[in-house]
């Protein structure tokens, strides 16, 4: 496990994964856009109809993607445990790794936007604030200025989803994973294989207790609040922010847990361990978006 003390820059063999990986890339962008074009022209009678072309090669597509990334890791994991690598690429990755969370932080902070910009822009000129009396009274005369929009313009009311409950068991399920991740990362560095265990085991368990309780919660909008992705912009809003928290949770998760069995394999040292370190960013940045989501979209 040993870094490799060349001064060069190591520059692996020729690799078949960049053009499978660019082949699953396009099958998916051709599948979704067929299968929701179908479903748009069809209703619910395509969703039923699973021999449509378009949903077989959004799955197709998707395989592809899993098996090229689970050959790739394959080869970085041989590659890196074999002692190729060195320290130049060793900052590669850690350059890459922060220009990676970065667009994650231009992503949600595009999503965070949308939903300030309806809050603060959109509901006062509908309610006719300002100079926007004529829009008022042509667009929706009933409308009052309130956040959460709980009244659709088809007259359709909701509820709004409160901050106390599941979503604030999860926030401190979000919060302690971040502790216990953090405890674990720790005992790698010093050593305490057993502790790190331990710790990246808890971490993984609460990961998929948040995802568990996440599930429960939106079983709950649809059912008993009436809170669906058609419930005005505060239901798709809302299901659009923690939907998309909720597939990067399920991404870290995955890391953390593909991290889990490298650590039972003894793959990781105090020296050389920057796949863990990765998946550590990852997480807390996920955790930290979280903190924001629960403040933005459940308190205020």
């Amino acid at each position: 496990m040993a870094e490799h003390n060349s001064s060069k820059y190591y520059v692996p063999e020729s690799s078949p994964w960049p053009i499978l990986g660019s082949i699953g890339l396009f099958l998916i962008a051709i599948g979704a856009a067929n299968f929701i074009q179908q479903s748009t022209e069809f209703g619910q009678n395509t969703l039923r109809n699973t021999g449509d072309l378009g949903g077989w090669i959004l799955i197709t597509g998707v395989l592809v993607i899993i098996a090229t990334m689970f050959m790739w890791w394959r080869d970085t994991i041989r590659e890196s445990i074999t002692g190729l690598h060195n320290a130049q690429l060793g900052n590669s990755y850690r350059q890459g790794m922060i220009w990676f969370i970065f667009s994650e932080v231009m992503f949600f902070g595009i999503l965070f936007g949308a939903m300030f910009y309806a809050r603060w822009l959109i509901i006062p000129w509908l309610a006719g604030e300002g100079n926007n009396a004529m829009t008022h009274e042509l667009l929706w005369p009933d409308f009052q200025a309130m956040w959460p929009l709980t009244t659709t313009p088809d007259g359709r009311t909701t509820q709004a989803m409160g901050a106390w409950g599941l979503p604030a068991i999860n926030t401190a399920i979000l919060l302690a994973s971040s502790l216990t991740l953090t405890i674990a990362h720790h005992a790698l560095i010093t050593g305490e294989r057993g502790k790190l265990i331990l710790f990246q085991g808890i971490t993984v368990l609460l990961g998929m207790s948040f995802l568990f309780l996440q599930v429960e919660e939106y079983i709950h909008a649809y059912q008993d609040l009436g809170l669906t992705l058609e419930a005005g912009i505060y239901g798709s809003m809302f299901f659009f922010l923690t939907g998309f928290h909720g597939i990067h949770v399920t991404m870290g998760t995955i890391m953390l847990t593909i991290m889990f069995f490298r650590i039972l394999k003894g793959h990781f040292s105090k020296d050389n361990h920057f796949a863990y370190e990765a998946a550590a960013w990852y997480w807390h940045f996920v955790d930290v978006v979280w903190l924001f989501l629960y403040v933005c979209v459940y308190w205020l």
